[in-house]
């Protein structure tokens, strides 16, 4: 059974750097399009980044608000993608999830595109 387990999140002062861990056991994710997301409460879920399976080339998507700062990278041999999150400012609190993409229609940021989820990692940043 597919199961996604993230780490990493923690409190960081504005401008420091977390890098988030999506670990997957049950399945590769080789072959699947992985995407971040974030809640905060009273807010929907919104897409930061995703990247693409290994057949399409690893490419990569970035929310507006995170292009610049955040890198997506997948390391094969670890079953596992991460997210390096650089600069980060009060507006990237948020509870921080990974999830498999299971449909190929609609955009990257669908929620309704992605079936299984981990429980998230709580990221804040607070001076």
């Amino acid at each position: 059974q597919l199961q996604l387990v993230e780490s990493g999140g923690g409190l960081v002062q504005p401008g420091g750097s977390l890098r988030l861990s999506c670990v997957a056991s049950g399945i590769a994710l080789d072959y699947f399009t992985v995407g971040w997301f974030r809640q905060v409460p009273g807010k929907e879920r919104e897409g930061v980044s995703c990247i693409s399976g290994l057949g399409s080339g690893s490419n990569t998507k970035y929310a507006d608000s995170v292009k610049g700062r955040f890198t997506i990278s997948r390391d094969k041999t670890k079953n596992t993608i991460y997210l390096q999150m650089n600069d980060l400012t009060f507006e990237d609190t948020a509870t921080y999830y990974c999830a498999r993409r299971i449909s190929f229609g609609g955009e990257w940021y669908d929620v309704q595109a992605y079936d299984f989820w981990g429980q998230g990692t709580q990221v804040t940043v607070s001076s």
